[in-house]
C-alpha cells in the first residue's frame, strides 16, 4: 500500500474506491487542517514553479487558488471577501502589471 499522509481533494476517496482500490483516511481537526493547507499551498506553488508549459502552469495556479479559498474559509472569509481585499490592495498599492522591479531606495 502506498503511503501519502497529505491533504487531498474531497472526491479523491471516491475516485480511489471507483478504481477498485482500498484506502485509509481520517478527517483532520481544525488546527491540523490549517497546517495541512499551508503545506498544500507550498506543494502547489512548487508545482507551479516547476511547470513546463503554460497549460501546466494554469492547472497548478488553479490548484493554488483552490487552496487559497480553503485557507480564506479557515480565517472566516469567503472567496468574494478575499477578492474584495485583493481589489482594495490593488487600488491602494497597485498590481504587478507594470513589471516594476525596485532596485534600491535612499533616505531623504
Amino acid at each position: 500500500m502506498a503511503t501519502y499522509n497529505k491533504l487531498v481533494r474531497d472526491k479523491i476517496p471516491t475516485i480511489i474506491e471507483q478504481s477498485g482500490k482500498t484506502f485509509k483516511s481520517r478527517v483532520l481537526q481544525r488546527e491540523e487542517y490549517q497546517n495541512e493547507l499551508m503545506k498544500k499551498a507550498k506543494e502547489e506553488l512548487q508545482e507551479y514553479i516547476e511547470a513546463k508549459t503554460h497549460q501546466e502552469a494554469i492547472e497548478e495556479l488553479a490548484d493554488l487558488l483552490e487552496v487559497m479559498h480553503a485557507l480564506a474559509a479557515v480565517h472566516g472569509a469567503t472567496p468574494e471577501q478575499l477578492e474584495k481585499v485583493r481589489e482594495e490592495k490593488a487600488k491602494k498599492r497597485g498590481k504587478f502589471d507594470d513589471r516594476v522591479y525596485l532596485m534600491e531606495t535612499e533616505d531623504a
